[in-house]
């Protein structure tokens, strides 16, 4: 199953929390998972978020500043975020495929001006611990799925369901049971992401959360080549200096 790993914290910023939790099991095939990002105190210096390529859509509440919230996505590749010194978000993080809504390129810096109950969310989050928190990003998710703006996808769901038996786009469409004119379609309009840089993702993901990277990719020189192009680091310095 497709387990998506967004970030690299940095390992030596001690004061940096970083809290992600499964959903409700109800939410479960929509949801990957809700998320808490904070610093217990201000830091020396600012802080650069890796944020790792991945399919996901990420509604984002920014806790020090009620108004700004959004909806963001990422590309194939990754990007260093400057969070600064100081910072308090909560997300959420939806499976690849299942937001029909827009979403917006790029981390959320200013105020949302969409028609979502975005604001209204930040506030009832105001204040509570990341437990009471949950409940209330719950609320939003079930309102989303009653306006119809986030539902299961039947592609990527046989995708994820498949995931080690693909190894190349055709593979992707088989499972899938569409032609790949169909798949290039169907992924560019619920991902935004053409089948051959869904794949890379996907591999690269794959390689995060296994011993074994050599299970998706030709050799160790293929995966170093993929990695640091997805990633900017070698395998070796991005261990380095990120947890993921």
């Amino acid at each position: 199953m497709y387990n998506p790993k967004g970030n690299g914290k940095q390992k030596t910023i001690s004061q940096v929390q970083f809290i992600e939790v499964e959903p409700p099991s109800h939410l479960s095939g929509l949801v990957h998972r809700f998320l808490e990002l904070k610093t217990d105190t201000p830091l020396a210096d600012d802080y650069l978020f890796h944020a790792l390529p991945d399919s996901c859509t990420y509604l984002i509440f920014d806790q020090l500043n009620p108004e700004i919230t959004g909806i963001t996505k990422l590309h194939a590749t990754s990007e260093e975020l400057n969070l600064g010194k100081e910072f308090h978000y909560v997300n959420i993080r939806f499976l690849p495929g299942v937001w029909k809504g827009s979403a917006i390129y790029g981390i959320v810096d200013s105020p949302y001006t969409g028609l979502l109950p975005l604001d209204e969310t930040n506030r009832r989050l105001a204040g509570l611990d990341f437990t009471a928190k949950q409940s209330v990003l719950s609320d939003l998710v079930e309102q989303l799925i009653e306006e119809k703006l986030v539902a299961a996808n039947p592609v990527t769901e046989k995708i994820f369901a498949q995931i080690d038996d693909i190894h190349m786009v055709a593979d992707m469409a088989g499972i899938a049971g569409v032609s790949t004119r169909q798949l290039q379609r169907t992924l560019r309009q619920t991902t935004g992401f053409a089948p051959h840089d869904f794949l890379k993702v996907l591999r690269l993901q794959q390689s995060l959360d296994s011993d074994s990277y050599l299970s998706y990719y030709a050799d160790q020189s293929h995966f170093i080549r993929s990695f640091r192009k997805a990633t900017g680091y070698t395998p070796a310095n991005y261990t380095k200096k990120f947890d993921v």
